[in-house]
């Protein structure tokens, strides 16, 4: 096993550069997830530590050897793509043999290795089964098991259960997540879903335009986001932000038609700061209806209610405060064009520049 570390990467591709500057380490066994929107450079980053780009500057090292100009063969590294890749002419079998058959390993070896890899994904009885003779997760096992094969000191996931329906994704990270755990395996996933990231990683470093913007402990990021661009990221449905001015030093937030009280923690960081654009968040589950119990620090805002979706134990309400989007979960749906009541809990009040996004306090 192995640890591996991005050393200020930078990947151009002509004039256009697509990793700024990166620097992340992933420790020995942990599973770390890369997460952004498409387009913000995690399959790239991936591809790099594959050896299947090269690097326009900085160093990736695998162990304590640096990596930058070793061939993809000898990282001793193993990547699933997004796309399962199997061979359709070759059995399960043959599939998980070829890449043994390759390195030359012997033939009891990679008896042993391709039954243990089976039983673990729980493949044995396919085994004789061709590609198209199977379903869509038992593939996706099948393309896990091609890499689990070889003992790689580091799994690469590129987007694995993205061809998956919404059951069987739940399924396959759960097995994933059980099979890391099992092994130990140093494992970087990629994925632009942040509900895959925040229940499968041990650490998840959020991307936005090739840059890092934040690496941390899943309930670490969601509870205490760098910035409004991860605060709006992570979450489900995504935070809330209504926007403001600070005033009569630092107290409260202003905007065209309400005013909201800083709460008590987050004063420091406001006072003296009065006519400051800022972005208020707060999540969708510290908005409470009527019939709600009150908080210590609380604010009583009026919405209209645009759209309302039942999802059967609750409804998820889509209103405006003011000019801004605002989504709140309660038990009962209100009528659509109604104006409603909510508080508040001002103490899961995040505030942040609206200039640079950056957070206050």
């Amino acid at each position: 096993m192995a640890g591996v570390r991005l050393d200020h990467i930078v990947k151009r591709f002509g004039d256009n550069t697509v990793i700024d500057d990166l620097s992340l380490d992933v420790c020995d066994h942990e599973f770390m997830v890369l997460v952004g929107p498409s387009g913000c450079g995690k399959s790239t980053v991936l591809r790099m530590v594959a050896g299947l780009e090269e690097v326009s500057a900085g160093t990736i090292s695998i162990g304590d050897l640096v990596v930058n100009d070793v061939p993809p063969k000898e990282r001793d590294v193993a990547m699933v793509f997004q796309s399962y890749a199997l061979y359709p002419h070759m059995t399960v079998r043959q599939n998980l043999e070829f890449g043994l058959k390759i390195r030359s390993t012997p033939r009891a070896e990679s008896e042993r290795l391709v039954a243990e890899a089976a039983l673990v994904l729980g493949l044995t009885p396919y085994l004789e089964r061709k590609p198209k003779q199977l379903s869509g997760g038992q593939r996706q096992r099948v393309a896990v098991g091609r890499a689990l094969v070889r003992k790689p000191s580091v799994f690469l996931f590129d987007e694995p259960l993205s061809n998956l329906d919404a059951k069987l994704r739940v399924q396959m990270r759960a097995e994933i997540k059980k099979l890391q755990q099992r092994l130990g395996t140093t494992t970087i996933y990629v994925t632009h879903d942040q509900v895959e990231a925040m229940t499968m990683g041990s650490r998840i470093a959020v991307l936005r335009d090739g840059r890092l913007q934040q690496v941390g402990a899943p309930l670490e990021v969601y509870a205490r986001p760098a910035n409004a661009f991860v605060a709006q990221f992570i979450g489900t449905p995504p935070m809330n932000f209504v926007t403001g001015r600070l005033a009569d030093a630092g107290s409260r937030i202003v905007a065209a038609t309400y005013a909201l009280p800083v709460p008590a923690a987050l004063r420091a960081a406001t006072a003296g700061r009065d006519g400051l654009e800022v972005l208020a968040g707060i999540r969708p589950e510290h908005v409470f209806g009527p019939g709600r119990q009150a908080c210590a620090e609380e604010a009583r805002v009026e919405v209209v209610v645009e759209v309302v979706e039942t999802l059967g134990n609750e409804v998820v309400v889509h209103a405006l405060l003011g000019d801004d989007a605002f989504v709140y979960k309660q038990a009962r749906a209100p009528e659509m064009g109604s104006r409603a009541t909510v508080w508040l809990d001002l103490s899961a009040l995040h505030l942040f520049e609206a200039k640079s996004g950056a957070r206050l306090g």
